[in-house]
């Protein structure tokens, strides 16, 4: 099982941002939870039993696709972080509130 958190930094917050992961992450196989920090980016754990799920779902979160896997109209990706780490396994990939 892979296993990484992500921070994504850029107009992220109040655009829709969060849902367009989930979304993304659930056509991807991905499990994991997708939350707002309070210094304005977002943060995500997610697991895969297959790294090229992980690194397509970065390359997407990122804007480096195109096609229907557009990121949201006003979103704006600046910075995307992703570190390997350990967390308990998930079972879905939703909202953290």
């Amino acid at each position: 099982m892979f296993k990484i958190k992500v921070v994504v930094s850029g107009r992220v917050q109040g655009v829709g941002f969060r849902y367009f992961v989930i979304m993304i992450a659930r056509e991807l196989d991905i499990l994991g939870r997708v939350w707002n920090n309070d210094d304005g980016t977002v943060g995500i754990y997610a697991q895969s039993n297959q790294r090229e799920n992980l690194d397509q779902f970065i390359s997407i979160i990122r804007g480096e696709k195109s096609g229907k896997r557009k990121l949201p109209m006003f979103a704006k990706v600046s910075y995307v972080d992703a570190t390997p780490t350990h967390f308990e396994d998930f079972t879905d990939f939703n909202i953290k509130y």
